[in-house]
């Protein structure tokens, strides 16, 4: 049987923290920097992450549930509509807030939909300016993104860091949201680094890597999903999945000449999933169309956005 709660008698402390911000900005990176281990998707393309995925960090008293969210854009189909709700959700939900800013770039419209939304809640909010590697006025930057949040009735923090090439800023940050826990019980079993199952967690690979593959538009006109997943008695992983499209035309794409293309999609997030696994895995990938799946409510659901 799983034990869900402390090993000891002393008082323990957990709560949700969700990470927000617009497409782009180094969410879902910060998140897996939190935890030490990948459980979020990552690209240098705009809305990668499209679900909240929480990933969890767990002391001996304490466990951070970080809830990775889609970043917040103006929607233009049901899709978008659904990510934006998934960071409504978030907000409800969590017991404190951490928006990430790109202090590359002045403050956008994106922004300031986030800054209207945070401004207003009465829950404990950090302000991460990130990048900061590659950020030419960083200081600059980060007092534009704190005048978005003038008027906000209680006090707010911040920092600035890079979430990709500061893991000591990262810890210190950690360490600060895990000092400022309400008492509760845990909310996940010890050892737990995400509520994502195994299946969900291999499709996400496979759609990042489609993502980093993928020119123009195709990237956001592609799902994926693991169908099975069987394990020899040799300890070899035997991955099935798919990559959905829109339209017949996208799925030529996706294959490329002489399948090349979804070769090299497979090659790629086979890897990843040797190197978390430890473990020689077989992924076969197939490429399947349900038209206009964005636009389609029934099928988000049957895709898992739901």
């Amino acid at each position: 049987m799983t034990d869900f709660s402390s090993r000891t008698d002393a008082p323990t402390r957990s709560g949700f923290v969700a990470i927000v911000g617009k497409p782009n900005v180094g969410k879902s990176t910060l998140l897996n920097s939190f935890l030490g281990v990948k459980v979020a998707p990552t690209s240098p393309r705009p809305q990668t992450t499209r679900k909240g995925v929480r990933g969890i960090y767990t002391t001996d008293d304490a466990q951070l549930v970080f809830v990775d969210t889609p970043g917040i854009h103006k929607p233009k189909d049901a899709m978008g509509k659904y990510m934006n709700q998934e960071v409504n959700t978030a907000l409800a939900d969590v017991d404190a807030v951490v928006w990430v800013v790109d202090l590359r770039h002045p403050p956008t419209d994106e922004d300031r939909m986030v800054a209207r939304q945070v401004r207003e809640l009465p829950k404990p909010l950090t302000l991460v300016g990130n990048k900061t590697d590659a950020a030419k006025y960083p200081d600059e930057a980060m007092k534009l993104y704190r005048a978005l949040l003038e008027g906000r009735i209680q006090d707010f923090g911040e920092v600035m860091l890079s979430a990709q090439n500061s893991p000591a800023q990262v810890q210190e940050l950690r360490e600060q949201l895990l000092a400022e826990l309400p008492e509760n019980p845990f909310f996940f079993p010890r050892g737990a680094s995400s509520d994502q199952s195994r299946e969900q967690w291999a499709a996400e690979i496979i759609r990042e890597e489609a993502m980093k593959k993928l020119r123009d538009e195709l990237p956001y006109a592609v799902a994926t999903r693991v169908n099975s997943w069987t394990e020899r008695d040799d300890g070899l992983q035997r991955i099935e999945g798919e990559i959905v499209v829109e339209k017949n035309a996208h799925k030529g794409m996706v294959i490329g000449a002489g399948g090349k293309q979804l070769r090299e999609i497979g090659q790629a997030a086979r890897k990843q999933l040797e190197v978390f696994l430890n473990h020689k895995v077989y992924l076969g990938l197939q490429v399947i169309v349900i038209n206009g799946w964005r636009e389609d409510v029934e099928a988000l659901r049957e895709l898992g956005y739901e």
